[in-house]
């Protein structure tokens, strides 16, 4: 009997993929943008309709008091709660399907190379759209030291990306309107860009712990994707689950702080901690924050039931950006990459730049 000759020829090839039908993804993308446009001419119905919905359930269904404490309280939390989820889901879907343009490893490239005035600018813009707490923020900082990105540059980011992001800027929208949000956006994007300028102006790389600069930045860069817009609006919508999903308990808690500060605190009691004529009410407010460690989504109603209690602006926004902006879980963390001496500087530029915020507002508004 003969031996059989067989000849391993590997496993089967899979077969061609068929090239994708243009018309059939035309036709798809109009499907997806008609959806879409939908459900946001849906969002805005159901928007317009909150405070009408807010008085039916507080002053009809629960038979509150109109002007009472309780009845206030109430109707605070049950229009301010749904109002501030849908400007949420809304803004992280734009932001989602925006960022869907570009990866982190596009992002330290751009920065990278830059010159350090630029890069400052660059590097606050980019942190605006990210939305990170100060201590999430750290992992990406590192990224950005690794791939050499300046220093100065790398705390600008840093900075700008809990402070000035857009769940910040949307809460600040919803609640105290587009004028608070713009005076705090120009604010916190001034003392990103000044502090991460004035940081790498002084040269303090000696101080930042040298396992950092041995680490080589894992570089995963991909040729450029050509993306569908369908595949766009799935990434803004996974980027809205997501971060919602993160952040809603922190809304709802932090409407229920404000609803009762609202409701309860009588009025002058703000403004006599809080107010414009005490001089120390500015650094007892930014002290006060630094340590109450909070990210916007839970912060800003409180900013917002503060404000109508009678505190001044200047030093509930300084107050704001002390919580969010020089937390001390952050600290914490950014111990393992710098030395204290950086740690130092950080708090004392960025602590600088907060109270002359607070003094500047309490003084022209």
């Amino acid at each position: 009997m003969e031996p059989l000759n067989i000849i391993h020829q590997g496993p089967a090839a899979a077969p061609p993929t068929p090239p994708p039908d243009p018309a059939a993804a035309r036709q798809e993308t109009k499907r997806q943008l008609a959806i879409t446009a939908a459900a946001l001419a849906g969002w805005w119905l159901v928007y317009r309709q909150l405070p009408a919905f807010a008085d039916l359930v507080s002053f009809r269904l629960l038979g509150l008091v109109p002007q009472s404490r309780l009845g206030e309280a109430v109707r605070f939390f049950l229009y301010d709660t749904p109002k501030v989820l849908m400007l949420l889901g809304l803004i992280v879907f734009g932001v989602g399907v925006l960022r869907s343009f570009f990866t982190p490893e596009q992002s330290r490239r751009l920065l990278a190379g830059r010159r350090e005035a630029t890069g400052n600018v660059m590097a606050a813009g980019l942190g605006v759209v990210t939305p990170f707490c100060s201590c999430s923020a750290v992992p990406l900082f590192i990224g950005f030291v690794t791939a050499g990105v300046p220093l100065g540059v790398t705390f600008s980011f840093l900075i700008a990306a809990p402070m000035v992001n857009e769940i910040a800027l949307v809460l600040l929208y919803g609640l105290l309107g587009w004028r608070v949000a713009l005076l705090y956006l120009i604010t916190g994007l001034t003392i990103a860009i000044v502090s991460g300028f004035i940081i790498g102006r002084l040269r303090l790389e000696k101080f930042v712990e040298p396992w950092v600069f041995k680490t080589l930045a894992a570089s995963s860069a991909t040729p450029a994707e050509q993306h569908t817009w369908p595949w766009r609006l799935r990434h803004g919508i996974k980027a809205t689950e997501e971060i919602v999903a993160k952040v809603w308990l922190f809304v709802v808690l932090g409407i229920a702080a404000g609803a009762a500060i609202h409701g309860y605190v009588p009025e002058g009691f703000m403004a006599s901690i809080m107010g414009k004529d005490a001089w120390w009410s500015v650094p007892i407010a930014v002290l006060i924050g630094i340590p109450m460690y909070a990210n916007a989504a839970s912060i800003v109603p409180v900013l917002h039931a503060l404000l109508e209690k009678g505190a001044a602006l200047g030093t509930a926004l300084a107050f704001m950006m002390s919580v969010i902006g020089l937390s001390l879980p952050e600290m914490v963390i950014l111990r393992k990459v710098l030395k204290p001496g950086l740690i130092a500087v950080f708090i004392g530029v960025v602590g600088t730049g907060i109270l002359l915020v607070g003094y500047l507002f309490n003084l022209i508004v």
